[in-house]
C-alpha cells in the first residue's frame, strides 16, 4: 500500500483526509510540524504529498522549494492547499498541483490520481518505494 503524507496543523481536516485516503486505498501519514516534513518523506518514500500552506507558524512554501533541492526527495508529488488562493506561488515554487480549500473530496482524490506515475499505473514499482 503506498503511503501519501499529510501536512496539516489542522487535526479535524487531517483525520477526514487520513480517512478519505484509507478508503481510497492509500496509507496516509499525519505530519504536523514542518521541522519533520524532510525526515519523515525519506523514512516513508512516499506516493504524494498534501500540504497545506500553512503549518502552524510556518510557510511550507519553504519547505517545498528544500524538497525540490534534494536530489532525493525533488520528484516526490507535492499537491499544495490553502484557504487562501496562492497557486501561482505554489506552482512556481515547485508544485505539481495546488487545491484551493474547501475542496470535495472527489476534487482531491482526481487530483491525486492525475499525479500517479504512467509506471505506478501499470503496476510496476515507484521509484519512492522502499528497496525490498
Amino acid at each position: 500500500m503506498e503511503s501519501v503524507v499529510v501536512v496539516d496543523d489542522d487535526e479535524t481536516f487531517t483525520r477526514l483526509l487520513e480517512t478519505m485516503l484509507t478508503l481510497e486505498g492509500y496509507r496516509p501519514v499525519a505530519v504536523t510540524r514542518p521541522d519533520r516534513i524532510v525526515a519523515t518523506l525519506r523514512r516513508e518514500h512516499p506516493a504524494l504529498v498534501l500540504m497545506d500552506i500553512h503549518v502552524g507558524d510556518w510557510d511550507t512554501v519553504a519547505v517545498l522549494r528544500e524538497l525540490r533541492d534534494d536530489k532525493d526527495l525533488r520528484t516526490v508529488p507535492v499537491i499544495m492547499t490553502s484557504g487562501m488562493d496562492r497557486g501561482r506561488e505554489c506552482l512556481d515554487a515547485g508544485a505539481d498541483a495546488f487545491v484551493l480549500k474547501p475542496f470535495r473530496p472527489s476534487q482531491l482524490m482526481a487530483k491525486i490520481r492525475e499525479l500517479q506515475r504512467p509506471a505506478e499505473r501499470n503496476g510496476t514499482p515507484s521509484s519512492h518505494s522502499p528497496p525490498s
